[in-house]
């Protein structure tokens, strides 16, 4: 009986790190496709002309923050308020 009962849990923790594993897969792939469309933006304001200017105020983004995050759409300023 003691044997059937661990079988039984250990089936469970199985179940449950294939379902853990699996969402992890899934959130790991929406970052990528996140990322990618971020790079892609960026790639597109290039190509327009407007690589480097804040879309909220039309500013330019600072170089250190470009360096950081080539994929930056909004300067400091508007970052910080976006989050708030």
């Amino acid at each position: 009986m003691a044997v059937e009962l661990d079988q039984q849990r250990v089936g469970r923790l199985s179940r449950m790190d294939a379902l853990q594993s699996q969402a992890m897969s899934v959130e790991a792939k929406r970052r990528r496709e996140q990322e990618l469309r971020r790079i892609s933006g960026a790639l597109q304001r290039l190509e327009d002309g407007g690589y480097g200017d804040c879309d909220n105020c039309g500013e330019p983004i600072a170089r250190r923050r470009l360096e950081v995050n080539p994929a930056a759409t909004l300067c400091i300023g508007c970052a910080g308020r976006a989050e708030s």
